[in-house]
Protein backbone atom coordinates (compact mmCIF):
# COMPACT_ATOMS: atom_id res chain seq x y z
CA UNK A 1 0.00 0.00 0.00
CA UNK A 2 1.53 3.01 -1.03
CA UNK A 3 1.11 6.51 0.67
CA UNK A 4 0.77 9.42 -1.03
CA UNK A 5 2.55 12.32 0.73
CA UNK A 6 2.10 16.46 -0.19
CA UNK A 7 4.59 17.91 -2.32
CA UNK A 8 7.44 20.10 -0.47
CA UNK A 9 9.67 22.88 -1.96
CA UNK A 10 12.13 20.95 -2.60
CA UNK A 11 10.55 18.29 -4.22
CA UNK A 12 9.04 21.29 -6.86
CA UNK A 13 12.70 22.13 -7.13
CA UNK A 14 13.46 18.34 -8.60
CA UNK A 15 10.27 17.89 -10.82
CA UNK A 16 11.61 21.27 -12.51
CA UNK A 17 15.45 20.06 -12.80
CA UNK A 18 14.10 17.01 -14.10
CA UNK A 19 11.54 17.77 -16.92
CA UNK A 20 14.55 20.01 -17.96
CA UNK A 21 17.06 17.29 -18.28
CA UNK A 22 14.01 15.48 -20.26
CA UNK A 23 13.69 18.02 -22.88
CA UNK A 24 17.59 18.12 -23.47
CA UNK A 25 17.46 14.51 -24.07
CA UNK A 26 14.55 14.92 -26.44
CA UNK A 27 16.20 17.75 -28.47
CA UNK A 28 19.70 15.24 -28.52
CA UNK A 29 17.66 12.22 -29.98
CA UNK A 30 16.36 14.81 -32.56
CA UNK A 31 19.25 16.51 -33.31
CA UNK A 32 20.51 12.40 -34.15
CA UNK A 33 17.94 11.99 -35.82
CA UNK A 34 18.12 14.41 -38.13
CA UNK A 35 21.73 14.15 -38.94
CA UNK A 36 20.92 10.11 -39.73
CA UNK A 37 18.36 11.48 -42.54
CA UNK A 38 19.38 10.57 -46.02
CA UNK A 39 20.70 13.65 -47.85
CA UNK A 40 18.17 12.90 -50.58
CA UNK A 41 16.00 14.59 -48.22
CA UNK A 42 13.90 11.50 -46.87
CA UNK A 43 13.63 9.88 -43.47
CA UNK A 44 15.23 6.66 -43.04
CA UNK A 45 11.21 5.62 -41.81
CA UNK A 46 9.93 7.12 -44.81
CA UNK A 47 8.15 9.97 -42.89
CA UNK A 48 8.19 13.72 -43.60
CA UNK A 49 11.00 15.74 -44.83
CA UNK A 50 12.68 18.29 -42.41
CA UNK A 51 15.95 19.08 -44.48
CA UNK A 52 14.83 22.18 -45.89
CA UNK A 53 14.31 23.43 -42.05
CA UNK A 54 17.96 22.65 -41.70
CA UNK A 55 19.08 24.39 -44.74
CA UNK A 56 17.67 27.51 -44.18
CA UNK A 57 18.94 27.45 -40.63
CA UNK A 58 22.62 27.19 -42.64
CA UNK A 59 22.19 30.13 -44.89
CA UNK A 60 21.24 32.24 -41.79
CA UNK A 61 24.05 31.60 -40.02
CA UNK A 62 25.87 32.35 -43.60
CA UNK A 63 24.41 35.39 -43.47
CA UNK A 64 25.11 36.32 -39.60
CA UNK A 65 28.47 35.79 -40.23
CA UNK A 66 28.80 37.90 -43.60
CA UNK A 67 27.25 40.70 -41.36
CA UNK A 68 29.41 40.15 -38.54
CA UNK A 69 32.62 40.96 -41.15
CA UNK A 70 31.48 43.60 -42.71
CA UNK A 71 30.46 45.68 -39.25
CA UNK A 72 33.93 44.75 -38.35
CA UNK A 73 35.54 46.14 -41.36
CA UNK A 74 33.56 49.68 -40.91
CA UNK A 75 34.75 49.98 -37.93
CA UNK A 76 38.36 49.84 -38.14
CA UNK A 77 37.40 52.24 -41.09
CA UNK A 78 35.42 54.67 -38.91
CA UNK A 79 38.29 54.37 -36.40
CA UNK A 80 41.18 55.32 -38.88
CA UNK A 81 39.23 58.59 -39.84
CA UNK A 82 38.70 59.91 -36.25
CA UNK A 83 41.69 61.76 -35.66
CA UNK A 84 42.69 63.99 -32.79
CA UNK A 85 43.26 67.52 -32.88
CA UNK A 86 46.76 67.65 -32.42
CA UNK A 87 46.97 64.96 -34.86
CA UNK A 88 45.78 67.09 -37.77
CA UNK A 89 47.99 70.14 -36.57
CA UNK A 90 51.23 67.72 -36.66
CA UNK A 91 49.97 66.27 -39.89
CA UNK A 92 49.16 70.18 -41.05
CA UNK A 93 52.65 71.45 -40.63
CA UNK A 94 55.59 71.81 -43.16
CA UNK A 95 58.42 69.17 -43.35
CA UNK A 96 61.06 70.64 -41.35
CA UNK A 97 64.29 72.20 -43.76
CA UNK A 98 66.30 69.50 -45.86
CA UNK A 99 69.94 70.27 -46.87
CA UNK A 100 71.66 70.13 -50.20
CA UNK A 101 75.14 69.82 -50.31
CA UNK A 102 77.69 68.64 -52.78
CA UNK A 103 81.00 67.04 -53.28
CA UNK A 104 84.49 68.83 -52.91
CA UNK A 105 86.46 67.43 -55.85
CA UNK A 106 89.64 67.54 -57.71
CA UNK A 107 90.17 67.90 -61.32
CA UNK A 108 91.58 69.91 -64.09
CA UNK A 109 88.93 72.97 -64.13
CA UNK A 110 88.27 74.30 -68.01
CA UNK A 111 86.23 76.91 -69.32
CA UNK A 112 84.45 76.22 -72.99
CA UNK A 113 82.96 77.84 -75.32
CA UNK A 114 80.33 75.41 -77.30
CA UNK A 115 79.35 76.33 -80.74
CA UNK A 116 78.35 74.29 -84.12
CA UNK A 117 80.47 74.17 -86.89
CA UNK A 118 80.44 72.33 -90.94
CA UNK A 119 83.02 70.59 -92.08
CA UNK A 120 84.22 71.60 -95.24
CA UNK A 121 86.84 71.58 -97.92
CA UNK A 122 89.49 74.23 -97.03
CA UNK A 123 88.59 76.20 -100.33
CA UNK A 124 85.53 76.53 -102.56
CA UNK A 125 85.79 78.25 -106.01
CA UNK A 126 82.82 79.64 -108.16
CA UNK A 127 84.29 79.91 -111.59
CA UNK A 128 82.80 81.20 -114.62
CA UNK A 129 85.22 80.93 -117.38
CA UNK A 130 84.58 81.87 -121.25
CA UNK A 131 85.15 85.59 -121.49
CA UNK A 132 88.33 85.69 -123.37
CA UNK A 133 87.54 82.50 -125.29
CA UNK A 134 84.31 84.08 -126.74
CA UNK A 135 86.96 87.19 -127.37
CA UNK A 136 89.47 85.16 -128.99
CA UNK A 137 86.65 83.42 -131.60
CA UNK A 138 85.39 87.20 -132.47
CA UNK A 139 82.92 87.48 -130.08
CA UNK A 140 79.42 86.13 -129.10
CA UNK A 141 78.37 84.92 -125.81
CA UNK A 142 80.31 81.56 -124.89
CA UNK A 143 79.07 77.66 -125.24
CA UNK A 144 79.77 74.74 -123.25
CA UNK A 145 81.51 72.81 -126.03
CA UNK A 146 82.91 69.78 -123.64
CA UNK A 147 82.23 68.71 -120.16
CA UNK A 148 85.38 66.80 -119.00
CA UNK A 149 84.50 66.45 -115.27
CA UNK A 150 80.92 65.45 -114.21
CA UNK A 151 79.87 66.46 -110.33
CA UNK A 152 80.98 64.27 -108.06
CA UNK A 153 84.35 63.62 -110.05
CA UNK A 154 87.91 63.97 -108.79
CA UNK A 155 90.09 66.61 -110.21
CA UNK A 156 94.03 66.16 -110.67
CA UNK A 157 96.67 69.04 -111.41
CA UNK A 158 96.81 69.06 -114.78
CA UNK A 159 93.56 68.07 -115.90
CA UNK A 160 90.73 69.93 -117.95
CA UNK A 161 87.26 70.54 -116.46
CA UNK A 162 85.36 71.78 -119.23
CA UNK A 163 85.82 73.12 -122.57
CA UNK A 164 84.45 76.97 -123.23
CA UNK A 165 83.62 77.73 -126.98
CA UNK A 166 86.92 74.84 -127.79
CA UNK A 167 89.10 76.05 -125.19
CA UNK A 168 90.05 74.26 -122.09
CA UNK A 169 89.50 75.39 -118.42
CA UNK A 170 92.05 73.61 -116.53
CA UNK A 171 93.73 73.46 -112.45
CA UNK A 172 96.81 74.38 -111.09
CA UNK A 173 97.74 74.08 -107.71
CA UNK A 174 98.06 77.39 -106.08
CA UNK A 175 97.02 79.54 -103.00
CA UNK A 176 96.45 83.07 -104.97
CA UNK A 177 93.41 83.37 -107.24
CA UNK A 178 93.72 84.43 -110.83
CA UNK A 179 93.01 87.57 -111.27
CA UNK A 180 94.48 88.60 -114.63
CA UNK A 181 96.12 86.92 -117.86
CA UNK A 182 99.82 85.71 -117.49
CA UNK A 183 101.63 86.83 -120.58
CA UNK A 184 105.08 86.56 -121.44
CA UNK A 185 106.98 89.19 -119.65
CA UNK A 186 104.53 89.61 -116.41
CA UNK A 187 106.21 89.72 -113.22
CA UNK A 188 104.74 88.76 -109.66
CA UNK A 189 103.43 85.44 -107.42
CA UNK A 190 101.01 84.60 -109.69
CA UNK A 191 103.81 84.25 -112.29
CA UNK A 192 105.44 82.09 -109.53
CA UNK A 193 102.83 79.83 -109.06
CA UNK A 194 102.17 78.91 -112.61
CA UNK A 195 105.98 78.35 -112.95
CA UNK A 196 105.88 75.86 -109.73
CA UNK A 197 103.06 74.45 -111.19
CA UNK A 198 104.22 73.87 -114.49
CA UNK A 199 107.28 72.02 -113.14
CA UNK A 200 104.95 69.64 -111.16
CA UNK A 201 103.72 68.60 -114.18
CA UNK A 202 107.02 68.05 -115.36
CA UNK A 203 107.35 70.83 -117.37
CA UNK A 204 110.67 72.99 -116.99
CA UNK A 205 110.91 76.54 -117.10
CA UNK A 206 114.29 77.31 -117.81
CA UNK A 207 117.14 79.41 -116.39
CA UNK A 208 113.75 82.03 -116.19
CA UNK A 209 113.68 83.53 -112.28
CA UNK A 210 111.04 82.75 -110.02
CA UNK A 211 108.42 84.77 -110.49
CA UNK A 212 108.91 85.99 -114.02
CA UNK A 213 107.31 85.07 -117.34
CA UNK A 214 110.20 83.93 -119.37
CA UNK A 215 111.51 82.15 -122.33
CA UNK A 216 111.95 78.68 -120.05
CA UNK A 217 108.41 79.83 -118.94
CA UNK A 218 106.42 80.27 -122.63
CA UNK A 219 108.01 77.13 -123.72
CA UNK A 220 106.45 75.23 -120.76
CA UNK A 221 103.44 76.81 -121.35
CA UNK A 222 103.45 75.34 -124.86
CA UNK A 223 104.22 71.89 -123.87
CA UNK A 224 101.66 72.09 -121.21
CA UNK A 225 98.93 72.83 -123.62
CA UNK A 226 100.13 70.56 -126.57
CA UNK A 227 100.02 68.11 -124.04
CA UNK A 228 96.36 68.74 -123.21
CA UNK A 229 96.24 68.81 -127.20
CA UNK A 230 95.10 72.47 -127.38
CA UNK A 231 97.45 74.95 -129.37
CA UNK A 232 98.41 78.19 -126.86
CA UNK A 233 96.96 81.28 -127.71
CA UNK A 234 99.19 84.59 -128.37
CA UNK A 235 99.69 86.76 -125.66
CA UNK A 236 98.60 89.12 -128.40
CA UNK A 237 97.43 88.56 -132.60
CA UNK A 238 99.43 91.10 -133.75
CA UNK A 239 102.85 90.07 -132.25
CA UNK A 240 103.84 88.23 -134.87
CA UNK A 241 103.68 91.01 -137.51
CA UNK A 242 105.18 93.19 -134.89
CA UNK A 243 107.91 90.39 -134.27
CA UNK A 244 108.18 90.41 -137.64
CA UNK A 245 108.57 93.58 -138.30
CA UNK A 246 111.37 94.15 -135.78
CA UNK A 247 113.40 91.72 -137.21
CA UNK A 248 113.37 93.24 -140.32
CA UNK A 249 114.84 96.41 -138.88
CA UNK A 250 116.92 95.34 -137.16
CA UNK A 251 118.36 93.00 -139.97
CA UNK A 252 118.38 96.77 -142.10
CA UNK A 253 120.59 98.32 -139.21
CA UNK A 254 122.52 95.31 -139.32
CA UNK A 255 123.40 96.16 -143.21
CA UNK A 256 123.69 99.94 -142.68
CA UNK A 257 126.43 99.31 -140.45
CA UNK A 258 128.29 96.98 -142.42
CA UNK A 259 127.88 99.13 -145.46
CA UNK A 260 129.08 102.24 -143.26
CA UNK A 261 132.33 100.01 -142.26
CA UNK A 262 133.37 99.57 -145.80
CA UNK A 263 132.79 103.28 -146.66
CA UNK A 264 135.25 103.96 -143.55
CA UNK A 265 137.67 101.95 -144.80
CA UNK A 266 138.14 103.22 -148.31
CA UNK A 267 138.70 106.61 -146.63
CA UNK A 268 140.98 105.40 -144.69
CA UNK A 269 142.63 103.98 -147.85
CA UNK A 270 142.46 106.93 -149.67
CA UNK A 271 143.52 108.91 -146.92
CA UNK A 272 141.17 112.02 -147.88
CA UNK A 273 139.01 114.41 -145.57
CA UNK A 274 136.42 111.88 -145.96
CA UNK A 275 137.29 109.89 -143.02
CA UNK A 276 135.99 111.85 -140.53
CA UNK A 277 132.81 111.49 -142.11
CA UNK A 278 132.83 107.59 -142.89
CA UNK A 279 133.54 107.66 -139.06
CA UNK A 280 130.56 109.67 -137.63
CA UNK A 281 128.38 107.60 -140.21
CA UNK A 282 129.33 104.03 -138.66
CA UNK A 283 128.42 105.66 -135.53
CA UNK A 284 125.01 106.77 -136.24
CA UNK A 285 124.42 103.41 -137.85
CA UNK A 286 125.97 101.76 -134.80
CA UNK A 287 123.15 103.28 -132.72
CA UNK A 288 120.35 102.23 -134.46
CA UNK A 289 121.24 98.62 -134.80
CA UNK A 290 121.65 99.18 -130.96
CA UNK A 291 117.98 100.33 -130.94
CA UNK A 292 116.41 98.50 -133.57
CA UNK A 293 118.22 94.93 -131.68
CA UNK A 294 116.27 96.46 -128.27
CA UNK A 295 113.25 96.34 -130.11
CA UNK A 296 113.46 92.93 -131.27
CA UNK A 297 114.30 92.13 -128.05
CA UNK A 298 111.13 93.18 -126.64
CA UNK A 299 109.15 91.84 -129.39
CA UNK A 300 110.17 88.52 -128.65
CA UNK A 301 110.05 88.60 -124.91
CA UNK A 302 106.52 89.91 -125.22
CA UNK A 303 105.66 87.27 -128.07
CA UNK A 304 104.84 83.77 -127.21
CA UNK A 305 101.83 82.05 -125.67
CA UNK A 306 100.31 83.10 -122.81
CA UNK A 307 97.60 81.70 -120.16
CA UNK A 308 94.31 83.32 -120.13
CA UNK A 309 92.57 84.13 -117.13
CA UNK A 310 89.41 82.15 -117.83
CA UNK A 311 91.21 78.89 -118.66
CA UNK A 312 93.15 78.49 -115.45
CA UNK A 313 92.26 77.85 -111.99
CA UNK A 314 94.53 77.82 -108.88
CA UNK A 315 93.51 75.36 -106.51
CA UNK A 316 94.88 74.66 -102.66
CA UNK A 317 95.42 70.90 -103.13
CA UNK A 318 94.34 67.82 -104.63
CA UNK A 319 92.94 66.10 -105.69
CA UNK A 320 89.44 68.38 -105.60
CA UNK A 321 86.07 67.48 -106.35
CA UNK A 322 83.69 69.43 -109.16
CA UNK A 323 80.56 70.02 -106.81
CA UNK A 324 78.33 71.43 -109.58
CA UNK A 325 78.43 72.29 -113.14
CA UNK A 326 75.56 74.41 -114.21
CA UNK A 327 75.23 74.10 -117.87
CA UNK A 328 74.95 71.44 -120.72
CA UNK A 329 76.84 70.78 -123.79
CA UNK A 330 75.76 73.43 -126.13
CA UNK A 331 74.56 75.63 -123.77
CA UNK A 332 75.27 79.58 -123.10
CA UNK A 333 78.17 79.42 -120.30
CA UNK A 334 76.61 80.80 -117.30
CA UNK A 335 77.30 83.66 -113.88
CA UNK A 336 79.39 80.33 -111.63
CA UNK A 337 79.73 77.90 -114.63
CA UNK A 338 81.31 75.30 -112.46
CA UNK A 339 81.89 74.93 -108.44
CA UNK A 340 85.13 73.05 -107.18
CA UNK A 341 86.19 72.55 -103.58
CA UNK A 342 89.87 71.51 -102.89
CA UNK A 343 92.42 71.87 -100.36
CA UNK A 344 92.63 69.39 -97.00
CA UNK A 345 88.88 69.50 -95.32
CA UNK A 346 88.04 72.33 -92.15
CA UNK A 347 85.56 73.16 -89.46
CA UNK A 348 83.59 76.88 -90.41
CA UNK A 349 81.46 78.01 -87.67
CA UNK A 350 80.41 81.82 -86.64
CA UNK A 351 80.95 83.15 -82.97
CA UNK A 352 77.98 84.82 -81.44
CA UNK A 353 79.85 88.39 -80.17
CA UNK A 354 79.71 87.51 -76.37
CA UNK A 355 81.97 84.53 -77.44
CA UNK A 356 84.58 86.45 -79.60
CA UNK A 357 86.78 87.51 -76.98
CA UNK A 358 86.85 84.15 -75.50
CA UNK A 359 88.32 82.37 -78.57
CA UNK A 360 91.77 82.95 -80.19
CA UNK A 361 93.58 81.37 -82.66
CA UNK A 362 95.62 78.30 -80.87
CA UNK A 363 93.26 76.89 -78.69
CA UNK A 364 92.30 73.72 -78.89
CA UNK A 365 89.43 72.31 -80.01
CA UNK A 366 86.88 68.76 -79.49
CA UNK A 367 85.13 68.00 -82.34
CA UNK A 368 82.02 66.17 -82.44
CA UNK A 369 79.68 64.59 -84.94
CA UNK A 370 76.25 63.49 -82.73
CA UNK A 371 75.13 62.01 -86.05
CA UNK A 372 77.94 59.47 -86.34
CA UNK A 373 79.28 59.68 -83.42
CA UNK A 374 82.94 60.68 -84.47
CA UNK A 375 85.31 62.85 -82.63
CA UNK A 376 87.86 64.16 -83.78
CA UNK A 377 90.42 66.95 -82.13
CA UNK A 378 91.74 70.34 -83.65
CA UNK A 379 92.92 74.06 -83.11
CA UNK A 380 91.27 77.29 -83.91
CA UNK A 381 92.75 78.76 -86.94
CA UNK A 382 91.61 82.01 -87.35
CA UNK A 383 88.55 84.51 -85.86
CA UNK A 384 87.30 87.44 -87.64
CA UNK A 385 87.49 90.77 -86.58
CA UNK A 386 84.69 91.61 -87.94
CA UNK A 387 81.30 90.16 -87.80
CA UNK A 388 79.66 89.21 -91.11
CA UNK A 389 76.42 90.19 -91.69
CA UNK A 390 73.57 87.14 -92.14
CA UNK A 391 72.97 86.61 -95.41
CA UNK A 392 72.11 83.32 -97.73
CA UNK A 393 74.50 82.27 -100.73
CA UNK A 394 76.83 84.35 -102.77
CA UNK A 395 75.55 83.20 -105.92
CA UNK A 396 77.70 82.88 -108.68
CA UNK A 397 80.87 85.01 -109.94
CA UNK A 398 79.39 87.86 -112.32
CA UNK A 399 80.70 88.21 -116.15
CA UNK A 400 84.65 88.62 -115.92
CA UNK A 401 85.01 87.49 -112.63
CA UNK A 402 87.17 83.97 -113.21
CA UNK A 403 86.65 82.38 -109.46
CA UNK A 404 85.58 83.14 -106.48
CA UNK A 405 85.13 82.04 -102.80
CA UNK A 406 82.03 80.13 -101.56
CA UNK A 407 79.98 80.73 -98.63
CA UNK A 408 81.71 80.82 -95.53
CA UNK A 409 80.53 77.53 -94.28
CA UNK A 410 82.21 75.87 -97.13
CA UNK A 411 79.01 74.32 -98.65
CA UNK A 412 79.11 74.50 -102.20
CA UNK A 413 77.69 78.05 -103.89
CA UNK A 414 77.90 79.49 -100.36
CA UNK A 415 75.14 77.88 -98.38
CA UNK A 416 72.87 80.15 -95.62
CA UNK A 417 75.53 82.10 -93.29
CA UNK A 418 73.51 82.87 -89.66
CA UNK A 419 75.95 86.01 -88.97
CA UNK A 420 78.72 86.07 -86.74
CA UNK A 421 82.33 86.11 -86.64
CA UNK A 422 83.71 83.73 -88.98
CA UNK A 423 85.45 81.33 -87.34
CA UNK A 424 88.03 78.75 -88.95
CA UNK A 425 89.26 75.74 -86.84
CA UNK A 426 92.29 73.37 -88.85
CA UNK A 427 91.29 69.77 -87.41
CA UNK A 428 94.90 68.31 -85.51
CA UNK A 429 94.79 65.12 -88.26
CA UNK A 430 92.68 64.22 -91.56
CA UNK A 431 89.35 63.78 -90.58
CA UNK A 432 87.28 60.73 -91.41
CA UNK A 433 85.83 60.62 -94.60
CA UNK A 434 82.47 60.44 -93.07
CA UNK A 435 82.29 63.53 -91.72
CA UNK A 436 82.37 65.74 -95.09
CA UNK A 437 80.01 68.15 -95.45
CA UNK A 438 78.27 67.17 -91.54
CA UNK A 439 77.65 69.16 -89.18
CA UNK A 440 79.17 68.89 -85.85
CA UNK A 441 79.57 70.23 -82.25
CA UNK A 442 82.79 72.44 -81.32
CA UNK A 443 83.94 72.92 -77.69
CA UNK A 444 86.31 75.37 -77.66
CA UNK A 445 88.85 75.31 -74.38
CA UNK A 446 89.12 79.06 -73.69
CA UNK A 447 90.95 78.51 -70.61
CA UNK A 448 92.03 76.03 -67.97
CA UNK A 449 93.84 75.36 -64.51
CA UNK A 450 96.47 72.73 -66.25
CA UNK A 451 96.31 70.72 -63.17
CA UNK A 452 94.08 69.33 -60.51
CA UNK A 453 92.54 71.68 -58.15
CA UNK A 454 90.09 71.55 -55.42
CA UNK A 455 86.70 72.83 -57.42
CA UNK A 456 83.17 73.03 -55.03
CA UNK A 457 80.10 74.73 -56.76
CA UNK A 458 79.62 78.41 -57.06
CA UNK A 459 76.78 78.27 -54.46
CA UNK A 460 78.79 76.83 -52.05
CA UNK A 461 80.93 80.39 -51.68
CA UNK A 462 79.68 82.87 -49.67
CA UNK A 463 81.27 86.11 -48.56
CA UNK A 464 80.94 88.00 -45.61
CA UNK A 465 80.70 91.06 -44.43
CA UNK A 466 84.44 90.90 -43.78
CA UNK A 467 85.17 90.40 -46.77
CA UNK A 468 86.54 86.89 -46.31
CA UNK A 469 85.50 84.42 -48.69
CA UNK A 470 84.29 81.10 -47.43
CA UNK A 471 82.67 77.20 -47.75
CA UNK A 472 80.57 76.00 -44.90
CA UNK A 473 82.15 71.85 -44.64
CA UNK A 474 79.30 69.34 -42.90
CA UNK A 475 79.46 66.88 -40.61
CA UNK A 476 79.02 62.97 -40.91
CA UNK A 477 75.21 64.34 -40.19
CA UNK A 478 74.46 67.05 -42.89
CA UNK A 479 71.59 68.43 -40.89
CA UNK A 480 73.83 68.65 -37.42
CA UNK A 481 74.92 71.84 -37.15
CA UNK A 482 77.00 71.80 -34.36
CA UNK A 483 79.30 69.34 -36.54
CA UNK A 484 79.74 71.81 -39.24
CA UNK A 485 83.02 74.06 -39.67
CA UNK A 486 83.77 77.16 -41.97
CA UNK A 487 86.76 77.19 -43.98
CA UNK A 488 87.78 80.73 -45.25
CA UNK A 489 88.75 79.81 -49.34
CA UNK A 490 90.27 81.99 -51.74
CA UNK A 491 88.03 81.46 -55.46
CA UNK A 492 89.99 80.96 -58.83
CA UNK A 493 88.77 80.83 -62.17
CA UNK A 494 85.29 79.34 -62.56
CA UNK A 495 83.36 77.55 -65.37
CA UNK A 496 80.38 75.67 -66.02
CA UNK A 497 78.66 76.67 -62.23
CA UNK A 498 82.25 75.64 -60.57
CA UNK A 499 85.02 77.24 -58.83
CA UNK A 500 88.42 77.03 -57.71
CA UNK A 501 89.18 77.04 -54.34
CA UNK A 502 92.12 76.89 -52.05
CA UNK A 503 91.80 76.75 -48.34
CA UNK A 504 93.49 79.78 -46.61
CA UNK A 505 94.34 80.39 -42.71
CA UNK A 506 95.06 77.63 -41.67
CA UNK A 507 91.70 75.88 -43.10
CA UNK A 508 91.07 72.27 -44.06
CA UNK A 509 89.57 71.21 -46.91
CA UNK A 510 89.91 67.83 -49.37
CA UNK A 511 88.78 65.96 -51.94
CA UNK A 512 85.69 64.03 -50.86
CA UNK A 513 83.91 66.73 -47.98
CA UNK A 514 80.22 67.74 -48.49
CA UNK A 515 79.76 71.45 -48.61
CA UNK A 516 76.76 73.20 -47.78
CA UNK A 517 75.11 74.54 -51.11
CA UNK A 518 71.52 75.85 -50.06
CA UNK A 519 68.78 74.69 -46.96
CA UNK A 520 65.84 74.21 -49.24
CA UNK A 521 62.55 74.99 -47.15
CA UNK A 522 58.83 73.78 -48.13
Amino acid sequence: MKHHQPPTADAGVEQEADAERDAGAETEAAAGAAAAEPHDGSSPAGGSDDGGSLRRRRRMLAWVVAGAVLLTGAGVALGASIRSPAQVAADAAPPPASVLSDRVERRVLTSSVVVRGTVAAEQVLTVSPGAGAAAAGGGGKPVVTRIAKQPGAAVQAGEVLVEVSGRPVFALAGALPVYRDLKPGATGKDVGQLQAGLRALGHPTGKDPSGTYGPGTKAAVTRLYTALGYAPRPADPGDAERLQAAEDAADAAKRQVMTAKTALAKAKEAGGADTAEAQQQLAFTQADLAKAAGRLEAARAAAGPMVPADELVFLKGFPARVDAVRAGVGEPVPDGLLVLSAGAPVIRSALPAHQRELVKPGMKVEVLSEATGLAAAGTVASVADAPAPAAGGSGGAGPGTPQQGGGPDGAPGGAADPGGYALTVTPDKALDPRLAGQGVRLTVTAASSGEPVLVVPLSAVSAGADGRTTVTVLGADPADTAARRRVEVRAGMSADGMVQVEPVGGGALADGDRVLVARATP
